[in-house]
């Protein structure tokens, strides 16, 4: 896919078709996680989205 970055703008910019992303959307399903023990298993499970600061509890 091609991808339009403009920081002076503050631009990023998939440029996909709409139908498209709905598409992926609709098909997309979560991975298992890697890790199901450990430490490792313990931050995945509680550490937030890179968006949303990627913190724990």
């Amino acid at each position: 896919d091609m991808i339009t970055i403009d920081a002076h703008r503050r631009l990023l910019q998939l440029e996909v078709e709409e139908d498209e992303i709905v598409r992926r959307r609709a098909l997309w399903r979560q991975p298992k996680p890697r890790y199901t023990k450990g430490v490792l298993a313990k931050f995945a499970a509680l550490a937030r989205p890179a968006n949303e600061g990627a913190i724990t509890g």
